[in-house]
């Protein structure tokens, strides 16, 4: 794939660099008016002219997108229910792009299904949100979206070799969390076996390539892509295949390198988009300490991460048993039963009461508290004592009024405290209903859904992050102004709402 327009040339250069866009992602998503290469002719012409305005250049040339700096869909209070505004949302985040002007010069990439947009500045198909919007969708009796999204990943699989991280071109060097596996036993949940059985050679795919390098590893400490070595177990890590400033946050990536000098570039634009692929853009559980200078991404074995891994791998060897594919199913089963020891081994701290990411550098446990820790509940791997201490930890250290910390550390990175978000509430409140926690379960799925309502009554937005540490309260922090929409807040409140009775009384 040739890199479009507006993500490569020193037209791109000084549109990132300059002030012209708050956002810096609002220029890649634009769509040249005429022949790129004319363009950037016209560029270099006029650009040395005393009087020349790049903004007005941009625009005259490029199809700028409308709401890039984060429009509301509905900024005045309604009367509406909060349900009622979600399932009238739904029909309005469904994008299906058709613009073949915008796909072949632009960065979008074309899907072969319609999907469900985040919303705000987020138009395109991302990963990780998309399962959580499903399920939201599936409560609001849209199984022919979640369909659509389910297709769509098994369309990227095809394509790639892995879901990218949204269907932009400058996000196709990275994935996200692998919840391909978990979107598809929604439709395993209406349909059975049957509805997974044309899905599971992608899924083999999509699993194969988190594991891809695993014979080139060389020893304990080593590590290769998306695969580490400790010696007596592979666990996984997260990566980029490439190693420079984002296209879509270039200023931020480029002005972070030059507070730190003497780091590697490479290895820091790499620990930034690690981060990236996590899902977790930006947080101190990535850093040395709380501040992104020492971001070391790839040093670290996440415990969700390989928690969802070992999730698809037990998915993976029930759906192959379910179709007597008995060999796979077998090595699948022992694979979940490796990977489960070694998190326990790595991640897992028995004096804490509580799992931490392994820094494989540094041969030992990291000190951050993060809800990554509860992900091992949702997916079935913690032992009844381990879920027990975690959940004592879950109300005595993280839970507010409006819901779950993200992190106990406040850093300005919108990935810890005081926000809240839907999908870290999702793991956690399944993995508290599944390890016989349901009080708990219930209590943070309400403190949740009244934050949404307190906030969406006041102000007739759902956005994509909650400052959960008191009533109605906005989050805030990350690149980029607060959005709405937004599709993973809908899902996981809508599904909420249903699965615990939440539902306005009138």
């Amino acid at each position: 794939m040739t890199t479009s327009p507006p993500l490569r040339g020193p037209l791109f250069e000084a549109v990132q660099r300059s002030d012209i866009f708050a956002d810096s992602k609002t220029f890649v998503d634009s769509v040249p008016r005429m022949d790129p290469d004319r363009i950037h002719e016209r560029f270099q012409e006029r650009r040395h002219d005393p009087a020349f305005d790049l903004r007005a250049f941009v625009e005259e040339h490029f199809e700028v997108p409308d709401g890039s700096e984060g429009a509301a869909y509905d900024p005045e209070p309604t009367p509406e229910s909060m349900a009622a505004h979600i399932r009238g949302l739904w029909p309005r985040l469904v994008d299906h792009p058709d613009d073949e002007r915008a796909i072949e010069y632009g960065s979008l990439i074309g899907t072969p299904e319609p999907y469900v947009t985040p919303g705000g500045r987020f138009r395109e198909l991302y990963y990780w949100d998309s399962y959580f919007t499903a399920e939201g969708l599936a409560t609001s009796d849209r199984l022919e979206d979640v369909e659509n999204i389910v297709e769509n990943f098994a369309w990227a699989v095809e394509e790639f070799g892995y879901v990218p991280n949204a269907t932009r071109e400058y996000q196709t060097s990275r994935t996200q969390p692998p919840l391909f596996a978990e979107t598809v036993t929604i439709l395993e949940r209406e349909r059975g076996i049957e509805a997974v059985e044309p899905y599971l050679d992608v899924l083999d795919a999509e699993y194969e390539f988190w594991m891809s390098g695993r014979d080139e590893l060389d020893g304990a400490g080593t590590a290769t892509r998306r695969v580490v070595d400790l010696g007596d177990a592979v666990l996984n890590r997260y990566w980029d295949e490439a190693a420079g400033p984002r296209r879509e946050s270039y200023d931020e990536d480029v002005e972070l390198a030059e507070r730190v000098p003497d780091r590697d570039r490479e290895t820091l634009y790499r620990d930034i988009r690690a981060a990236a692929e996590s899902g977790w853009d930006f947080s101190s559980r990535w850093c040395r300490d709380a501040s992104m200078e020492t971001i070391r991404t790839t040093e670290l074995v996440p415990v969700d991460l390989n928690a969802l891994l070992y999730g698809v791998e037990r998915d993976l060897a029930d759906w192959h048993a379910a179709v007597r594919n008995d060999a796979t199913s077998e090595a699948y089963a022992t694979a979940a039963q490796q990977r489960a020891a070694a998190i326990d081994q790595y991640c897992w701290d028995d004096e804490a009461g509580f799992y931490f990411d392994y820094s494989f550098v540094e041969g030992e446990q990291t000190t951050k508290w993060t809800l990554g820790a509860t992900v091992p509940l949702y997916t079935g791997l913690a032992s009844d004592e381990q879920a027990a201490a975690v959940a004592e930890h879950l109300r005595e250290q993280f839970l507010r009024r409006g819901g779950l910390l993200t992190t106990l550390t406040e850093s300005g990175e919108q990935w810890d405290a005081p926000n809240g978000w839907a999908p870290l509430h999702w793991f956690a409140v399944l993995g508290l209903e599944r390890t016989g926690h349901d009080e708990l379960a219930r209590e943070i799925a309400t403190r949740w859904v009244d934050h949404a309502r307190a906030v969406y009554e006041r102000t007739g937005r759902m956005v994509e992050k909650y400052d959960v540490t008191a009533d109605g309260r906005l989050g805030g922090g990350g690149e980029y102004e607060l959005q709405d929409g937004f599709g993973w807040t809908n899902g996981v409140t809508i599904a909420f709402q249903e699965r615990y009775g939440l539902f306005e009384q009138h």
